[in-house]
């Protein structure tokens, strides 16, 4: 059901028409959609528990909900304020036994939940998680100061959770709401035109002492928890782009006609759409096999393990689809008018967030050979 209705809601309101309109505006977004999404769908609050304001379902119907959002290049706060965010807050809350990750998880999960908050995190691509940032102790809290780079939706979220170095050398984690002063928001102009990103910086930002949700051993399994599990949000948004791009040509090569008979007839046509769905099945599996297995709890070792996995799969079949669907639509694959480059551009992009696909196999090579 949950799917089903996301497909429909999608396809209404996300399609192609209004996947260009949102791209070509200020933000990056339709306001009007995302508050539907938000509020009136309540999709913000569906892997959130119902203690702090949520539908308390599983990570498998936020799955189901991505796919479809993938296959429909759904422009919105939605993955960086539920993926990443929502998810950065949870399992801090769950990790660390401080007060304060907790408080800050009592505070705004409500507010997500209910579509009254966007958010998002300034994760990395596995190198460096605080981007260099530094935050050094003051009188009652800390001034951070630094640049994070390619922060999805970070020139519009109303909360920003940013990683930053502290001068001991561990990890602290921290929760800025609004624009205070010394805090700066840069959109970047990306190949995805359909995920925004900013660049956010801070030149001797003052905070108070609240705003760090966790430090130390604590905050670097959170930020490792979260980014296993927002790769394998992308890599369930990178499967419905996938399918979409097989559905695409099929539409396509059944319509076009070359020497009296439509393309799909032809059997070297068939052979692709053929190694097209199968690779898109097979990263399905370890997508779903992967978002149930979290649901039983999983280990942070068989976590990373299980997103780099499914991840690998995803993105090697929607960088694969969305170049065959480029080549079977033939002369007009390329064109701004059909929607392939759009998908290849999002595919391309997705490819490198939280590490590209050779990234995740070493941590699959590490993992089982050691």
């Amino acid at each position: 059901m949950i799917r089903d209705v996301a497909q429909d809601f999608l396809a209404e309101h996300s399609d192609s028409a209004a996947v260009r309109a949102a791209m070509e505006s200020d933000t990056g977004f339709d306001p009007a959609l995302w508050a539907r999404i938000a509020q009136e769908l309540g999709w913000c609050g569906i892997a959130i528990a119902e203690s702090d304001g949520g539908l308390g379902l599983s990570r498998v119907a936020l799955a189901l909900l991505l796919e479809q959002m993938g296959r429909r290049l759904l422009c919105s706060p939605f993955f960086a304020t539920v993926c990443l965010g929502a998810t950065l807050l949870q399992e801090a809350a769950a990790v660390d036994s401080g007060s304060a990750a907790k408080s800050a998880a009592t505070r705004f999960l409500p507010r997500i939940a209910s579509g009254e908050l966007s958010a998002t995190l300034a994760l990395d691509d596995g190198t460096d998680a605080t981007h260099g940032v530094l935050a050094e102790p003051v009188e009652g809290g800390f001034r951070l100061s630094g640049e994070w780079r390619h922060v999805p939706d970070g020139a519009h979220a109303e909360l920003l959770l940013l990683p930053a170095r502290l001068p001991d050398g561990s990890l602290g984690l921290f929760a800025i709401e609004g624009d205070p002063t010394g805090l700066t928001r840069t959109p970047l102009r990306n190949l995805d035109l359909t995920r925004r990103v900013a660049a956010v910086r801070a030149s001797g930002l003052r905070i108070d002492a609240s705003a760090c949700l966790s430090q130390g051993d604590a905050a670097v399994r959170a930020l490792l928890r979260t980014r296993a599990l927002a790769g394998l949000a992308l890599a369930a948004e990178q499967v419905g782009g996938a399918q979409q791009c097989l559905d695409l040509t099929l539409a396509y090569v059944a319509e076009r006609k070359q020497f009296g008979r439509t393309i799909a007839s032809f059997q070297a046509v068939k052979h692709r759409c053929a190694e097209m769905m199968v690779r898109i099945e097979a990263a399905r599996s370890a997508v779903f096999g992967a978002f149930h297995a979290t649901a039983g709890g999983l280990d942070d070792e068989a976590l990373t393990l299980d997103s780099a996995c499914a991840r690998t799969f995803a993105s090697d079949a929607f960088v694969f689809c969305a170049r065959e669907a480029i080549q079977l639509h033939g002369g007009v694959g390329f064109t701004w008018e059909y929607d392939p480059h759009l998908y290849f551009k999002r595919a391309q992009a997705g490819s490198q967030w939280f590490g590209d696909a050779s990234l995740q196999r070493e941590h699959v090579a590490r993992a089982l050979l050691g």
